[in-house]
């Protein structure tokens, strides 16, 4: 495989062709570090490649699934990057973060059977083998722990009580940068929080003569601040999160001071035009109002910007157009004037920010009339063909790539007589959502019962309810649902493996925890969970989607109690705020001064989602143990899962509403089978695919 330029460890002499006369040199003006200077007029293209969100998707492979996957992973999104390179030789390639984190390969790296320091994570072999030049954090680079952050980075983090492994650690071969991560021991960035990077470009002078000249970018890395809430259980005290915008005003005036002559900030954050706040979790609109920034790579949405120019592509996400115009341009991918671009994730598409650099009074200028930005997918040829991988990335990990598989199927000691799936979850299926709920009300209960402080003694006689959501349902591609099959029969049942946990409950960092609220908290939290579905209006006859966005997700919390004591309905003709009616438990309606307890996660517990009064302050059990592991630790204490004992306990339904035109649901194709077998007689057709490949269903919610 061809590896790109190595970043310099300072700008290299300028080098002229013969053919620049001495006249044109008399032209040249002012140069750092003694060298030859650069003619005034002087022009550079250059093309800052960007991938973000890869989540440990290495290969087109699905490990929960143990099938491939031709709509994902890093190996094609290679191909991508040879033809942007051969259309531009002057590249750098970067990547925006939640790298190392995401699939089963991810885990069983980190955790099952963690690599040494000898070893390099298969992510990084990958990324170091294809010449990336540059990278940042995201989120999920905390998931498992700053011991084994350090180790991975190679890098001593500043922080007391963290130590790297001694020796040269495997890690990428490319600078990493985040610099709003501080140490809270040294009250340092925990990582360098930004690079100067020289590429040997080619230029074009004034006269159209070619020559080469170094060019020094400089690179500066951003997370959101949540980090400190989100992993807490491995960050408090130890790191804190200054924010996005105050730490780009204090370090790029710096790299500019340096010699940066053009600035890339790597946001790992979304695009929100809400007023700013340094807590804020999508910092990126307000990131791009820092001077001195010249392109944004942005990321944690997991959506697509600016909208897909391939045929037939997918219409931008609704949350990214209602942005304000004209402060943010989704066509030209500008965001208050800076170039912007965000790549969707695991690897499906790359980012490319074409830039024309003009040499103009000693410093070089963006000609932002020149700027084009693209989201390249893997169909950007015709809108129809996906790309090949790359062989080579595939022959790099073949071992890892085994060992994950064979990781992925060892026994739980369990079946299953009924397949748990999330194809249907948004109209009220919880064949892969019940299970979860049950395992963490069991948890709970448990730990209740057990504990020896007075205080949570005297909670026990107060109702243990649940929250999960259908992790995955949709939000990465028409590939994304959970599907733990069945077996041929009942008496056949399916055994279950290590995979499938993971498919139930995708984020293994998630620790449970446990909150107590009162009647009202729960009707908000019910009505910020419905926030997910569209104002349906019954008089329209065109047709109306139930779901806009899949991009939030994982906020779709859905809520249960033993014996489906809890029951609720949506109204989805209202406006989101005011759509929960009929909240009863034990079939009385529940006042607003009840008391329960939610078995959650530590995400959700802590603020995550941003649901009204669920901000960490009615926590009363913060868990050592991981969501994922209680449900496999629930799912082995089962003799067998059965669908009336384990998949039929559906709390809540929508409210009947007779509409003129048809209600679409967007969904995996081929699944109208499901729907029938769930009894879900509101699906009554299954339509044609739309621009991502999701099938369209009709839906009579009348039924």
């Amino acid at each position: 495989m061809k590896l790109s330029s190595r970043p310099l460890p300072r700008p290299a002499p300028l080098l002229r062709p013969l053919a620049l006369s001495l006249a044109a040199a008399a032209l040249l003006s002012g140069c750092d570090d003694g060298d030859e200077a650069i003619a005034e007029g002087t022009t550079v293209e250059i093309a800052l490649l960007a991938t973000s969100d890869l989540h440990q998707n290495v290969l087109s492979y699905n490990y929960y699934a143990l099938a491939a996957d031709t709509s994902l992973g890093l190996e094609r999104t290679a191909t991508l990057i040879k033809q942007a390179r051969a259309e531009n030789p002057n590249n750098l390639l970067l990547d925006n973060g939640d790298t190392i984190q995401g699939t089963l390969l991810g885990d069983f790296q980190a955790q099952a059977k963690p690599i040494g320091c000898g070893s390099t994570l298969a992510i990084h072999k990958a990324m170091n083998a294809m010449g990336f030049d540059g990278g940042g954090l995201g989120n999920h680079e905390f998931n498992y722990g700053l011991p084994f952050l350090s180790q991975v980075m190679n890098t001593d983090l500043g922080v007391a009580g963290v130590s790297k492994p001694a020796g040269n650690c495997g890690a990428p071969s490319f600078p990493t940068v985040v610099s709003n991560v501080l140490s809270s021991s040294s009250n340092a960035p925990i990582l360098k929080p930004y690079a100067l990077i020289s590429k040997t470009v080619q230029a074009k002078g004034p006269n159209g003569q070619s020559y080469t000249l170094p060019l020094n970018i400089g690179v500066i890395g951003f997370v959101p601040p949540q980090i400190v809430d989100w992993d807490a259980k491995y960050l408090s005290g130890k790191v804190y999160v200054a924010g996005s915008v105050e730490s780009a005003q204090k370090y790029v005036p710096e790299m500019r001071a340096k010699g940066a002559q053009l600035v890339v900030a790597l946001s790992h954050g979304g695009l929100d035009a809400a007023p700013y706040s340094p807590k804020m979790e999508n910092q990126s609109y307000h990131l791009a109002k820092v001077p001195g920034i010249d392109a944004l790579l942005t990321g944690h949405a997991h959506l697509v910007f600016p909208a897909a120019r391939e045929a037939s592509a997918p219409a931008l996400d609704p949350s990214l157009a209602a942005l304000p115009k004209p402060e943010v341009d989704a066509v030209k991918g500008l965001v208050h004037g800076v170039p912007t671009v965000m790549p969707q994730s695991w690897g499906r598409r790359l980012g490319i920010i074409k830039l024309t650099l003009v040499y103009q009074g000693g410093q070089w200028v963006v000609q932002k009339d020149k700027t084009t930005v693209e989201a390249r997918g893997f169909k950007y040829t015709d809108g129809k063909t996906t790309v090949d991988a790359d062989p080579a990335i595939a022959t790099l990990i073949a071992n890892e790539h085994q060992d994950a598989i064979a990781y992925a199927k060892q026994p739980l000691g369990v079946s299953t007589d009924f397949q748990m799936s999330a194809y249907f979850a948004l109209l009220g299926d919880v064949s892969a959502i019940q299970i979860v709920n049950q395992a963490q009300i069991d948890y709970v209960k448990g730990f209740l019962a057990s504990t020896t402080d007075p205080t949570l003694q005297s909670y026990r006689n107060i109702p243990v309810i649940s929250c999960s959501a259908p992790f995955k349902a949709g939000r990465n591609g028409a590939s994304d649902f959970t599907d733990v099959a069945p077996g041929a029969s009942a008496a056949a049942p399916q055994m279950l493996q290590v995979r499938n946990p993971g498919d139930l409950y995708l984020y293994g960092n998630n620790n449970i925890q446990a909150v107590k609220i009162k009647g009202s908290d729960l009707k908000a939290w019910l009505e910020t969970s419905a926030r997910q579905f569209a104002q349906i209006d019954p008089a329209q006859s065109a047709p109306q989607d139930l779901v806009p966005s899949y991009a939030t997700i994982f906020n779709f919390d859905v809520f249960y109690a033993e014996g489906n004591a809890l029951t609720y309905q949506v109204d989805v003709t209202k406006p989101a705020g005011s759509r929960i009616v009929n909240l009863r438990f034990q079939g009385q309606a529940v006042a607003d001064g009840a008391d329960f307890i939610v078995a959650t996660n530590d995400y959700r517990a802590g603020g995550g989602g941003s649901f009204p009064g669920i901000d960490g302050s009615k926590t009363i059990i913060k868990s050592p143990d991981a969501n994922q592991t209680v449900v496999a630790d629930f799912l082995k204490k089962q003799p067998q899962l059965t669908r009336a004992a384990n998949g039929n306990g559906r709390s809540w339904s929508f409210v009947k509403t007779a509409t003129a035109g048809p209600v679409i649901l967007r969904s995996a194709p081929g699944k109208l089978a499901v729907a029938q077998s769930l009894g879900l007689g509101q699906v009554v057709a299954e339509g044609g695919l739309d621009a991502n490949g999701y099938a369209q269903y009709r839906v009579d919610l009348n039924r």
